[in-house]
């Protein structure tokens, strides 16, 4: 248990034997002691006057006085107006760090019977992953690993939208343009070959709405239909550019029947569905392999967009539904201040909402998990509000448990991506620019002088993806954030690299010390820490409070500030006490295990974030 919990109990028991109130424990309020005060964590009384019938100061002096007297780890208290601040005895932190020193398990919370889901990453198979997939599958990954380590059976799915127009787009481009040409022909990784001729498609259908727009003149029929705002002539082609796509276009009718040859079954067509998203998933697999991250079940939309009628179908027995005179079925969720939703079209055609409708109730049978987690950007958070609200009004079981994980666009400091345009950042490119700002770094420090190279490239790659996921994790996701690749890669300040330093630093000063023989199991005696040894013991005791509460806010950035503040305790640590130098051999031995415990701390936390720790830098 947390010692702010033990303190809270100890608190609800006292209130109760002086004052004969009877309260939660949960209702104490309890926090670390500001710094300016001396203590380790501050009881606020106030709450307790009204009923006690007494002054809060003197609540405070009788509450210290009973805690000082039953609670053996309770040294000394002071009291400063309706704030009891309690000095923990120092005998508790080093018997922390004698029982932790050596754990290789600190900070794993014990295991729960509940099955968590967690859905992240969701491609599309007509172009490469980018930046904003990096931090979708950052946050999905960080947040299931947390949950495993928090306890939970976590589950890691991901849904492929390989279907669909856009599809069917880079599909025609490669009939029309690509000379069979194939990713091994031209020594291209498979999804930035097929994205490469998503992007040509956009490029080539820009090139004829232009040629179209200077030919024709929109009659006053077609610009009343369109133009209800009063747009200028340039906006209103703008405006105007879909239904030129659906109406007009001979590249848009293409695409089209492309469309509607998949959706028969035409075999051709098929096999090149087939042929291009087995590009596209080569190169996938590649990169989710550099970042660290794999599933345990893929959902094609392919194979899943037809779930969900017969379960509206159900629903609409049972009056969860209703249908209209046109055969469209839609469901009131006005009481939730959602208004009426459609779920099926007057031609009995499926909408997404239909589909998710169907894939929950599919994973449901496949995983029982009580809890379902979909990380998803913001655009959809009204997707997802009436989504669980369905769920919830069909009795599912699982419908309590769900959590949309929204999260902030991401940009460069150079401005928004646009995937039609092709302006967007690939993944890769991104991990390979990280891991040259690494080089770079190093190269200027002289940091890895004598290590060899195949080793150095190593330590150089763990450094640059581990800057690239700090950067895009430490902030909280549901904040919008722009990603700089140099600033990512600095060695000091927030960063990934200034705390890899620091677990370099721990980890090494252990190892030496190992080589030297040094018995790092035995008991250390010594009693009289110093404030920075204290500091930094005292944040490492919140490793498993910290995983609780990421875990129950599906936030890793909890995690990403617990090892930046645990690194900068460190630091400071090592410029103030001497370790290996330190001659009184129990003091030495004590701050080896503090240094070995934070080793283990920062590595554990690190890998909640995905992030690889390298020996050397």
């Amino acid at each position: 248990m947390n010692f702010i919990a033990i303190i809270q109990q100890e608190v609800a028991t006292a209130v109760k034997a002086l004052y004969d109130l009877d309260i939660a424990a949960a209702d104490v309020i309890c926090s670390p002691t500001r710094k300016e005060f001396e203590g380790d964590y501050t009881i606020t009384v106030f709450s307790f006057a009204k009923s006690a019938r007494k002054a809060p100061p003197q609540i405070g002096q009788e509450l210290g006085d009973y805690l000082t007297q039953n609670v053996a780890s309770i040294a000394k208290f002071n009291v400063i107006q309706g704030f009891l601040n309690l000095v923990v005895d120092n005998a508790f932190w080093t018997d922390f760090v004698a029982q932790n020193a050596l754990n290789q398990s600190f900070g794993l919370l014990p295991k729960k019977d509940i099955r968590v889901m967690v859905e992240f990453s969701s491609p599309n198979t007509n172009k490469p992953l980018h930046l904003g997939h990096i931090r979708n599958i950052l946050l999905g990954w960080s947040c299931s690993k947390i949950l495993e380590a928090a306890g939970y059976d976590v589950v890691r799915t991901k849904v492929v939208n390989d279907r669909g127009i856009a599809i069917c787009k880079s599909m025609l481009a490669w009939q029309l343009f690509g000379d069979e040409k194939t990713p091994d022909t031209e020594g291209s990784k498979g999804d930035h070959f097929v994205g490469d001729y998503y992007v040509m498609f956009e490029n080539k259908f820009k090139e004829e709405y232009k040629i179209w727009q200077a030919e024709v003149s929109l009659d006053e029929e077609v610009l009343m239909s369109i133009n209800t705002k009063n747009l200028p002539k340039d906006e209103l082609f703008v405006a105007f550019k879909n239904d030129y796509f659906n109406k007009h276009s001979a590249l848009g009718a293409q695409a089209r029947e492309l469309l509607l040859k998949w959706e028969s079954g035409d075999t051709a067509t098929l096999d090149l569905w087939n042929t291009m998203n087995g590009w596209v998933y080569a190169g996938f697999n590649e990169t989710y392999k550099n970042l660290g991250v794999k599933f345990d079940k893929i959902y094609y939309e392919s194979s899943s967009y037809l779930l969900g009628k017969d379960i509206i179908e159900n629903g609409l027995k049972q009056n969860v539904f209703y249908q209209k005179p046109d055969s469209s079925v839609w469901i009131d969720l006005s009481e939730a201040k959602l208004d009426q939703k459609l779920v099926l079209r007057s031609d009995g055609t499926s909408v997404y909402i239909t589909q998710d409708i169907g894939m929950a109730r599919l994973r449901e049978a496949e995983f029982s998990a009580r809890k379902v987690v979909y990380v998803v950007a913001d655009e959809q958070n009204y997707h997802f509000q009436v989504l669980f609200e369905i769920l919830k009004k069909l009795g599912e079981p699982y419908a309590d448990g769900l959590h949309h994980l929204s999260y902030g666009m991401v940009e460069l400091p150079t401005g928004r991506m646009k995937s039609r345009e092709g302006t967007v950042v690939d993944a890769d490119d991104l991990m390979a620019e990280v891991v040259k700002e690494a080089h770079r770094e190093v190269l200027e420090r002289g940091a890895l002088e004598g290590v060899e190279k195949s080793s150095k490239a190593e330590i150089e790659r763990r450094i640059g993806v581990g800057a690239m996921k700090y950067h895009l994790i430490k902030v909280n996701p549901k904040k919008k954030m722009i990603f700089d690749p140099k600033e990512s890669v600095d060695f000091e300040g927030h960063t990934g690299p200034y705390i890899q330093y620091a677990f370099v630093r721990s980890s090494g000063v252990v190892r030496d010390a190992l080589a030297k023989g040094i018995d790092l199991s035995n008991k250390s005696h010594y009693a009289d820490l110093k404030s920075e040894e204290k500091d930094l013991i005292q944040r490492m005791y919140e490793l498993p409070k910290n995983i609780e509460e990421a875990a129950a806010s599906f936030d890793p950035s909890l995690i990403a500030n617990f090892c930046y503040e645990l690194a900068k305790s460190y630091n400071r640590f090592w410029y103030h006490c001497s370790i290996l130098k330190e001659n009184d051999a129990e003091i030495r031995l004590f701050r080896l295990q503090l240094s070995q415990l934070v080793a283990t701390s920062l590595q554990r936390a690190m890998d909640l974030l995905g992030i690889e720790m390298p020996e050397r830098m």
